[in-house]
This record gives C-alpha cells, structure tokens and sequence, in this order.
C-alpha cells in the first residue's frame, strides 16, 4: 500500500510512502475525567467500556485514504479527528486524519469495527522535531454538517491526548516507530455526542509557525437489495 503525500508544510517534498502498518490508539485520553467522558459518550450508544486503557488496534493498511470520499454500508457510521504519526525517510511526522468508525458494529466488536471503515488523512506532514518544542500549542477541530449548516464537532489541544513519544512507547517498547508505521493517537469528545454525518472535516492548527492542515470527505452509504 502506497500513500502519495507530502512531507512538509510547503507540499514541495512530494514523497511516495510504501504504508507497511497502520494502528489505530484508543482511549488515550491523558485527563482521566476528559477520558470518563468519551468513554460514555460510547457507552451510551451501546459499546463496551474498555477494560484497560489505552488499546492498540491494528488496521488492514488498506483503510488508509488521502482521498475526499469514502463508502460505508451502514447508516451509523462518523468521524473522529485524530494527530497522526508516521514514520518515513527516516524521520517521525506528525499529521491529522479521522478514525471513521460503524457505531453499529462497534456495540458487539470494537476490533471489527475499526476495520469497516477507511481512515481518511491529510496528504501533508509536519515533522516531529519542528513541532515538539511547542507541541501543547497544537489544537484539533473537526465539523460536520447538521440541517444545512456547518457545525464544530470538536475541538481541543493534543495535550488531551498522551505525548506522541509516550504512546509509541507504550506500543512498541522503544522510542520510535517502524518505518512505514502510521499511528492514530486518539481522540476528542464531540460536541453534543457522538453522532452522524454526511460531510466531515477536520485540521490540526499550528498557531505558533502560523499555519494548520486541513482536509474533508464525503461518506456515501453504499445501497443493497434484500
């Protein structure tokens, strides 16, 4: 699997990526009360509170996207904005992408439904050592459109989340990514919860080198006949 992105915010430094891992973190809230919240944002649609936190969930790779509309087959399906991590030409990137995920299927099998869906991300990386020495300066918003009008869905600071570094880590025991490793890092609670969407766009902003990227897509439910 293959990825055509940029790495670097001047979208000069056009770089094919061979994507060899992709893993999704959950429940990585670094606020245990921010965390209780999300969790029963879920727990109120019916998916299981998690025994341990965080859990590592690896995706087939080919459920990375950079395109602007993915298909699902069912009517319970949203998005979430999530700081991306990838590891190329041998350095860490930091990104931003949605955990689209089947609130369905996530009721009866939270692995499952992590799969079901594609991941859509941002073509465009920044590089981990440009941003850490402010990293708590990072902010997340995402929007969905509700009765014609665009709506913030979420918002808050990376800090919500564990440091990148600590949730590598946590994952491999060391210090870095493999090449070719894409991680989400998790999430934010939505805005009135967790809820559905035709549209949905998301950004990272970086307020202090002044600049942010963005991007959107489309979700299409695919039609069946019984």
């Amino acid at each position: 699997m293959e990825l055509s992105l940029c790495l670097g915010d001047d979208g000069v430094q056009a770089y094919s990526q061979a994507l060899h891992q992709l893993v999704i973190a959950g429940w990585t809230g670094r606020d245990p009360e921010a965390l209780e919240q999300h969790i029963a944002e879920l727990e109120a649609l019916g998916v299981k509170r998690p025994s341990t936190t965080p859990i590592f969930y690896c995706v087939s790779v080919n459920r990375a996207t950079i395109g602007t509309q993915i298909e699902v087959t069912s009517g319970e399906t949203s998005g979430e904005v999530e700081f991306v991590l990838l590891t190329a030409a041998g350095k860490l990137w930091v990104g931003v992408g949605s955990d689209h995920t089947d609130r369905g299927a996530e009721t009866y099998d939270v692995t499952a439904s992590k799969q079901m869906c594609e991941k859509p991300i941002a073509p465009i990386f920044w590089e981990h050592a440009e941003v850490a020495p402010h990293w708590g300066e990072l902010r997340l918003r995402s929007y969905i459109v509700e009765a014609g009008e665009r709506v913030l869905y979420q918002e808050g600071s990376v800090l919500a989340m564990l440091d990148p570094l600590e949730t590598i880590s946590m994952y491999t025991g060391s210090s870095g990514l493999p090449e070719g490793c894409m991680m989400f890092c998790g999430t934010l609670a939505a805005r009135g919860g967790v809820r559905s969407s035709d549209t949905f766009e998301f950004e990272i902003e970086d307020p202090v080198l002044g600049r942010r990227i963005s991007h959107g897509y489309s979700v299409a439910r695919l039609a069946y006949s019984a």
